[in-house]
């Protein structure tokens, strides 16, 4: 009796072993594929790369990458590794190799010893854009830092164009929001350009308090009708409000026209209209020799020597 109850501790014992091993090893296996995932560094033409197969030393070598983003690999001929990770060139190695019957079971490992450029790009509306150094992916709020921030006319919706894959680049809003920008920023890898744009302006003419153009450079890079009104200090005691008019530049660079009532807007009898980059809204004087003076065509020439308000 004592002898079978051993025997059935021995065999748990086992069991629990088989357990704890299977365990670690889908922890392990887990553990990488999340690294993998999270690699966010992209082989690109002119990087240098150190190719090893394991247990097989002969095969090591240090190419670099050539234009058409290849690399010559002994028993296997040029492989594709541009727009790829360290691993993903691993994986196509190795599967190459086992391709064309040079090997059976191979255990590739590639590392970027040298990128082609070690720095980061950033142009557009930012305090200092040019070039700055960097050997490893940081996240956009430090590289829009190391560019001195946003300037007052900057658009909020960046764009990140990725090194070894321009054909996809990588969208970004910076918003007022500090946890939001915290937890939804992306990383910046070298080789990368970040590109701000030019936040669009509209503008506010006529008997307005505080006529001028004003920069779309709010959270969301967008602006109402009212809202703009509000930054231009609303319209005076003699404008004309039922006689406003919006003028848009169309596709075709030709300018369309539309008269409305800012006195409706304001008092909810007509929806907030959301305006676009561009824009010209023009509430004219009271006096109606003002009115006829002003043509669509005089008034959008006028608007490019509006002063320039930014939204704070």
């Amino acid at each position: 009796m004592r002898e079978s109850s051993s025997k059935y501790c021995l065999h748990a014992f086992k069991l629990i072993e088989v357990s704890r091993l299977a365990i670690l090893l889908i922890v392990v296996c887990l553990s990488g594929n999340a690294a993998a995932a999270s690699e966010s560094l992209l082989i690109g033409p002119g990087d240098l790369l150190h190719i090893q197969v394991v247990d097989t030393p002969e095969m090591d070598q240090s190419p670099r990458v050539t234009d058409s983003g290849q690399i010559p690999i002994e028993g296997a001929g040029n492989v594709k590794v541009a727009g790829l990770t360290p691993a993903e060139a691993s994986t196509a190695i190795q599967n190459r190799l086992i391709e064309a019957g040079y090997m059976r079971h191979p255990s590739v490992q590639v590392t970027v010893v040298q990128y082609a450029t070690q720095s980061v790009s950033v142009l557009g509306e930012v305090r200092s854009p040019g070039a700055y150094p960097t050997g490893t992916p940081r996240s956009i709020l430090d590289v829009l830092a190391l560019a001195g921030g946003l300037n007052s006319i900057a658009d909020r919706n960046i764009v990140i164009e990725r090194h070894g894959d321009p054909s996809s680049p990588t969208h970004y809003r910076v918003t007022n929001d500090a946890e939001r920008a915290i937890v939804e920023q992306v990383m910046v890898s070298p080789g990368d350009t970040v590109i701000v744009p030019k936040a669009g302006i509209i503008y506010v003419l006529g008997d307005v308090n505080r006529p001028g153009g004003y920069v779309m450079a709010n959270n969301e890079s967008t602006m109402t009708m009212l809202q703009v009104l509000a930054l231009a200090g609303g319209v005076s005691k003699t404008a004309k409000e039922g006689q406003a008019r919006l003028i848009r530049a169309e596709s075709s660079g030709a300018h369309s026209e539309k008269q409305l009532s800012v006195a409706d807007l304001q008092k909810g009898k007509i929806p907030d209209i959301a305006m676009q980059p561009g824009d010209v809204l023009y509430i004219p004087f009271s006096y109606v020799k003002n009115l006829a003076v002003f043509g669509s065509a005089g008034i959008a020439a006028s608007a490019t020597s509006a002063a320039l308000y930014a939204v704070p």
